[in-house]
């Protein structure tokens, strides 16, 4: 029900900043938890940030990055300073209509919506 479009991907320098955003089609958008995640060529996907009533981070990324949510525009926004070369891969954002509990949020299985990803290069 929900379609889920990133954008704000590029190439960047270490300790440099990006901002993405993940535009979202459907009315119910507040209801949601929304997620980003990583992935680089040949791994899993990582848990990056979520956002529902809280927010939620990865360890790798705790500190520098900041995920935010605007309603009325149907978007949720990373943003990403002090990057380094190892966050490098492709963010994707992704949708849970609902509450997830603490022990899932991280999980890829918990969501149900997910956009194709943008590319984040980030140069030494």
């Amino acid at each position: 029900q929900v379609q889920l479009v990133e954008s704000g991907g590029g190439l960047v320098q270490a300790g440099g900043s990006l901002r993405l955003s993940c535009a979202a089609s459907g009315r119910t958008f507040s209801s949601y938890t929304m997620g980003w995640f990583r992935q680089a060529p040949g791994k899993e996907r990582e848990f990056v940030a979520a956002i529902n009533w809280s927010t939620y981070y990865g360890d790798s990324v705790k500190g520098r990055f900041t995920i935010s949510k605007d309603n009325a525009k149907n978007t949720v926004y990373l943003q990403m300073n002090s990057l380094k070369p190892e966050d490098t891969a492709v963010y994707s954002c992704a949708g849970h209509r609902g509450g997830i509990v603490d022990t899932n949020i991280r999980r890829t299985v918990a969501y149900d919506y997910w956009g194709q990803g943008t590319q984040v290069t980030v140069s030494s």
